[in-house]
C-alpha cells in the first residue's frame, strides 16, 4: 500500500488550513473551556484528527492507525522513560530523608520563594535542559519545588515557563544541529542568530517569573537579584552561542547564573522573606548544622545525575552504547509507505537505544545513589513500582499526545497549516516563529519542529528576499515558547507536580504567557528581517557530504573509564564521610560516660 500526502484537499489553502487546525483548536477548547483531563483531551483529539485524515485527506485507515501507534511507541520510549526515571530519582531522595537536608541547604541560601524559583526553575532547569532535554528539566525541577513546599500549580507552571529560554540549545544543541542538517545553513550561523534573539527573552524571564509568583510590588523588592540572575544568564548565553557554538550555551549559562546569584546573596538579602499566602510556617531549624559531607551526600543523586547526563551527551560514549545496546527496525507497514508532496518516501525507523537514552543515564544515577543515601535495594524496587503507579495517567497522556503528533504529521495536516502561513509574503518573517511554535505545540520538541518546518522556512524566506537564517532561527526561537503549552510538556509537569488530572489548570496557567512571548518574538524577527539586518551573521551554505566517518570507539571507552573514576570519587567521599561520622560518635561516647 502506497499513499502520497495531500496538502491542499480543498484546492484552497485557506479553507484547507481552517479544517486542518480543528484538532488543535479542540485541544485548546478542551483544556481551557471544558477543563478536561489531559489524557481524555488527547484521546479525543486523536479521534478528531483521524477522522479528518481519513475523510478529508484520504489517508488509508490502516496507515492512520499505524502512524498513531508509531507515535505512541515513541511517547513510551524515550519520552516516558525519561519522566519515569526522573521522578524515581526524586522519590528515592525524598524517601531516604536526604531531601530534608537539601531543603535546609536551600533555606540557608535563601528561604525566599522568589529566589528559590530563580535558582531551581530558571538556572538549574536551564542546565538540565542543556544536558538532557526531552522533559527531564521540567520533571526534576517541578518535583524539587513541590518538595520545597511550593504551591504545586505555581511550581509546575513556572518550571514550564522558565524552560523557554534554554530549549533552543537543549540536549547539547540538538535542535540547532537538526535545523542545520535540513537547511544546509551552518550550525554556527543558526546558533549566532538564535543567540541574538533569545538573550533578550532571557533577561526578561526571571522578572516575568517572579511577577507571576508574587506580583509587581513584591518583585521590585528582589529586583537586584533578578537582574543578577537574568543578565548573567543572558550574557553567557549570548557569548557562548555566538563564539562557542550551539552545544554549551545552556550548560554554561545555567551554571554561571547559579554561581552569580549565590555569590550575590552572600552580600545582599531581600528586606523581607516572601512565601505563598496561607503557606504553613517553615519547620526548618536553621540552628541545625550539617557538615559539607552530609550536604554533598544529600545532593549526590543530582550530582550523579549531572555527571551522567554530561557523559551521555558525549558523542563517543553514544557511539559505544549504540554499537552494543541499540535495536533499530523499520516500523512494519509504515516505513517508506507514505510519500510527501514531492514524492519522496517518508522513513519510519524506530530506534530503541536503551543504553544511550537519557532516561537510562537518569536511572543509573538513581541506582548508584540508592546505597549512597542510605536506602536498601528492596526499598528502591518498592519506590520504583510506586513511581510507575503514580505516573500511570501521565504515561497514557504522553503516549496519546505523541500518537496525535505523528498522525497529523504523516497525514499532511501539519504541512497544510505551514503552507498557509508561508503564503503571507512580505509578512512571513512575522509569522515564521508561529510555525516553530505550532511545531513544538504538536510534537513537544523543538528538534522535531525544526526537522518538520526548517526546509519550508528557508525556501519561503529565499523566495521573498529575506536571508533564510533569519526565518530558520525564528523557527527555533518561536518553538521555545510553544514548549510551555505542549500537551506533552503539560503532562510531564503535571506528573512531577502532583497535578495529575488537573492538566487543564496548568494549561490555563501557561497559555496566555505563551502567546505574549510568541508575539514578542514575532516582532523581534520582523525587525531583524527588514530593519536590523546588521544582526544577521555572515555565512556560506554547507555542501552536502554523504561520507560517514567511522566512530572512534576507543575514545568512548576512555571517556567511560573517566566517568567510572568520577563516580568512584563521589562514592568514596560519601562513604569516608559516613565512616568518619561513626568513628567520631564512638569517641564521644566514652567521654560522655566519664
Amino acid at each position: 500500500m502506497k499513499w502520497t500526502q495531500v496538502i491542499d484537499p480543498f484546492n484552497n489553502i485557506a479553507l484547507s488550513a481552517l479544517v486542518a487546525v480543528v484538532p488543535i483548536l479542540f485541544i485548546f477548547w478542551a483544556l481551557i473551556i471544558k477543563k478536561m483531563k489531559g489524557y481524555k483531551a488527547s484521546l479525543i483529539a486523536i479521534a478528531i484528527a483521524m477522522g479528518i485524515a481519513i475523510v478529508v485527506y484520504g489517508m488509508p485507515v490502516k496507515l492512520a492507525l499505524l502512524s498513531t501507534a508509531n507515535g505512541a511507541l515513541y511517547g513510551l520510549f524515550p519520552i516516558c522513560w525519561i519522566v519515569i526515571t526522573a521522578v524515581f530519582l526524586f522519590n528515592i531522595t525524598v524517601a531516604s530523608g536526604q531531601f530534608e537536608i537539601i531543603k535546609h541547604f536551600m533555606a540557608s541560601i535563601t528561604s525566599d520563594r522568589r529566589l528559590q524559583a530563580l535558582l531551581i526553575a530558571f538556572s538549574f532547569g536551564s542546565f538540565l535542559e542543556g544536558t538532557a532535554g526531552f522533559g527531564a528539566p521540567v520533571a526534576i525541577t517541578a518535583a524539587m519545588l513541590v518538595g520545597l513546599g511550593f504551591n504545586p500549580l505555581y511550581a509546575s507552571g513556572i518550571c514550564l515557563i522558565a524552560n523557554t529560554a534554554p530549549v533552543a540549545f537543549g540536549a547539547i544543541g540538538i535542535p540547532i544541529t537538526v535545523a542545520s542538517q535540513v537547511t544546509s545553513i551552518p550550525e554556527m550561523a543558526i546558533s549566532q542568530m538564535v543567540g541574538r534573539t533569545l538573550p533578550i527573552l532571557s533577561v526578561m524571564l526571571p522578572f516575568y517569573l517572579v511577577i507571576l509568583i508574587s506580583g509587581h510590588k513584591k518583585t521590585i523588592e528582589v529586583l537586584p537579584a533578578i537582574l543578577v540572575s537574568g543578565v548573567s544568564f543572558a550574557l553567557i548565553q549570548w557569548f557562548s552561542s555566538n563564539y562557542l557554538g550551539p552545544a554549551l550555551p545552556d550548560v554554561i549559562a545555567g551554571i554561571g547564573s547559579i554561581i552569580a546569584l549565590i555569590v550575590f546573596l552572600k552580600f545582599w538579602k531581600p528586606g523581607s522573606i516572601w512565601r505563598f499566602p496561607n503557606e504553613p510556617a517553615p519547620t526548618i531549624n536553621l540552628d541545625t548544622k550539617y557538615s559539607s559531607v552530609q550536604i554533598f551526600r544529600a545532593w549526590s543523586p543530582f550530582v550523579l545525575l549531572t555527571v551522567m547526563i554530561i557523559a551521555w551527551g558525549l558523542q563517543p560514549i553514544k557511539d559505544v552504547f549504540n554499537a552494543i545496546g541499540q535495536i533499530q527496525f523499520e516500523f512494519p507497514g509504515l516505513h517508506n509507505v507514505i510519500s510527501d508532496k514531492s514524492g519522496k518516501p517518508i522513513a519510519h525507523i524506530f530506534k530503541f537505544n536503551y543504553l544511550s537514552a537519557s532516561g537510562t543515564a537518569i536511572l543509573l544515577s538513581a541506582l548508584i545513589s540508592i546505597p549512597l543515601i542510605g536506602l536498601k535495594w528492596v526499598d528502591g524496587i518498592r519506590i520504583f513500582v510506586k513511581t510507575l503507579k503514580q505516573l500511570k495517567y501521565p504515561i497514557i497522556t504522553i503516549a496519546s499526545v505523541l500518537g496525535f503528533a505523528y498522525l497529523v504529521n504523516d497525514s499532511g495536516i501539519t504541512i497544510t497549516m505551514a503552507e498557509a502561513l508561508s503564503s503571507t509574503g512580505f509578512l512571513f518573517p512575522f509569522f515564521a516563529p508561529v510555525l516553530g511554535w505550532l511545531g513544538v505545540f504538536i510534537t513537544g520538541s523543538d528538534t522535531s519542529a525544526n526537522a518538520l518546518f526548517g526546509k519550508l522556512q528557508a525556501a519561503t524566506a529565499t523566495s521573498i528576499g529575506v536571508d533564510p537564517v533569519v526565518t530558520v532561527a525564528a523557527n527555533v526561537s518561536g518553538g521555545v515558547v510553544g514548549k510551555m503549552i505542549s500537551p506533552q510538556s503539560i503532562a510531564v509537569a503535571a506528573a512531577a507536580g502532583h497535578l495529575v488530572g488537573k492538566e487543564s489548570e496548568l494549561f490555563r496557567f501557561t497559555v496566555k504567557h505563551s502567546f505574549i512571548m510568541l508575539i514578542f518574538i514575532c516582532f523581534i524577527v520582523l525587525a531583524q528581517a527588514y530593519i536590523f539586518q546588521w544582526l544577521i551573521p555572515q555565512y556560506q551554505s554547507l555542501v552536502n557530504n554523504t561520507t560517514n566517518s567511522t566512530p572512534d570507539f576507543s575514545k568512548g571507552y576512555v571517556y567511560l573509564l573517566l566517568l567510572a573514576g568520577v563516580i568512584a570519587v563521589i562514592a568514596a567521599i560519601i562513604l569516608m564521610g559516613k565512616k568518619n561520622k561513626i568513628s567520631n560518635s564512638k569517641k564521644v561516647e566514652p567521654s560522655l560516660a566519664k
